[in-house]
């Protein structure tokens, strides 16, 4: 038998709660990067809980250590891509700049210009049509070269000053608004992304181009699906919110960290299970769907994907069975069993489902945080939504198929056994 949720159930921070029973509602903050949710099951959580996990990091731009400089009466920021992209596709677009200074004092200034209509926005400049000769006889990979993602910030120059007069002038305007110094950069995170917000896309309004749908469109539905649950669950439900994905999981906040199996070892605590033993079985019999987007059929492009396995738009949550490329190297490969189970819950709940790879055979492949969780004998397979674009400033997904991933999150936090 279900039980409903009381309505009035408020979310509490992990370290604030001494006493864990079956509906509360819990979460627990890493660094400000990473976030878990977890609404505590009816049975003990050493028998395992029902996770969803994505990531919040997109492909961007950030600011290097030491930004800004002036050249030839232009002043300019560089810039260290992050993540897999086609550099040639990130200049002469609109761009916003969003993060952190933090000062030796340790206060933190939050950084956001070209988000707001109103907002000056910067962005990093191409060459001509007119004078790109010989640059569009260069290969893709090196039409635009690294170093030379530098955003144009400023030209004019502040009164009386002989020595970079242009970047005296934004440092002056840096320090006015947000009364941080040059200095200050070298403790900043400061990325770079496409400003302006997500729109509706075509005709019909069918669909949705936006910066960074891989991977925040299925942490938005994950967590969703998780804080809109209805009744309190056999097993405990979890969603994981990480960084850095796009560069391999590493650090302190990605995957690969110790945070998640640290916050369970005092989840299992709580609950007299305090063993080590107790935190692998935990492990061992927990499930979890790898929220993470997947690759949309493109028909100017048929050649790079199987049209028998490949995901299209409108037909719902993708699963991917392992990702990996050239012999699956590098991938979470579900077991047959795992999937059987994944199929009957979808199936239970009449969610729209399908089954796809990361393109055809050797043209090409990617990764997810699935092995990660899998290396601790975890059952895990990747489920998300088909985009085109990925990677690209803009992406586009169906509003079809981010809908039916939400219900397929739902129905596997409740019914997965």
């Amino acid at each position: 038998m279900q039980l409903p949720l009381q309505k009035q159930t408020a979310s509490r921070e992990l370290s604030k709660v001494k006493k864990l029973k079956a509906g509360d509602k819990v979460y627990s903050t890493n660094r400000g990067k990473n976030f878990l949710a977890f609404v505590i099951g009816r049975q003990p959580i050493k028998e395992g809980m029902n996770l969803l996990g994505a990531h919040i990091d997109s492909p961007r731009m950030d600011l290097k250590q030491h930004p800004l400089y002036e050249q030839d009466g232009l002043v300019l920021l560089d810039t260290h891509y992050y993540g897999g992209i086609k550099k040639y596709q990130w200049v002469a677009h609109p761009m916003a700049l969003v993060g952190v200074v933090v000062k030796k004092d340790g206060t933190v200034v939050d950084i956001s210009i070209g988000e707001k209509d109103d907002d000056p926005v910067v962005g990093v400049s191409d060459l001509l049509i007119h004078l790109a000769g010989e640059q569009m006889k260069k290969p893709g990979s090196t039409v635009v070269e690294g170093e030379k993602l530098n955003l144009l910030a400023g030209s004019i120059p502040a009164a009386k000053e002989e020595k970079d007069p242009v970047k005296k002038n934004i440092l002056n305007l840096l320090k006015e608004k947000y009364d941080i110094e040059e200095d200050d950069f070298i403790s900043a995170e400061i990325e770079v992304v496409p400003a302006g917000r997500a729109r509706d896309y075509g005709l019909d309004r069918s669909m949705i181009i936006g910066y960074g749908h891989d991977d925040k469109v299925c942490a938005y539905t994950s967590l969703r699906a998780i804080t809109d649950m209805k009744q309190i669950p056999a097993r405990t439900s979890c969603c994981i919110l990480v960084d850095k994905e796009e560069i391999g999981s590493v650090g302190n906040t990605g995957m690969q960290s110790d945070y998640f199996s640290h916050v369970a070892a005092k989840l299992l605590a709580m609950q007299g299970d305090a063993s080590l033993v107790d935190l692998n079985d935990m492990m061992e019999n927990s499930r979890m769907l790898s929220s993470d987007v997947s690759v949309a059929y493109d028909p100017n492009y048929p050649e790079v994907t199987e049209a028998k396995n490949t995901a299209y738009f409108g037909r719902g949550i993708c699963f991917n069975k392992f990702t990996g490329s050239h012999g699956k190297g590098g991938s979470n490969d579900a077991n047959a069993e795992y999937v059987a189970k994944v199929r009957k819950v979808m199936d239970d709940n009449s969610c729209m489902f399908q089954t796809c790879e990361l393109g055809a055979v050797d043209v090409g492949g990617g990764g997810t945080i699935a092995y990660i969780l899998a290396n601790k004998n975890m059952d895990v397979i990747d489920a998300g939504i088909a985009v085109q674009n990925m990677h690209a400033p803009y992406e586009v997904v169906s509003k079809a198929d981010v809908y039916e991933a939400y219900r397929a999150y739902i129905a596997f936090l409740k019914d997965m056994d």
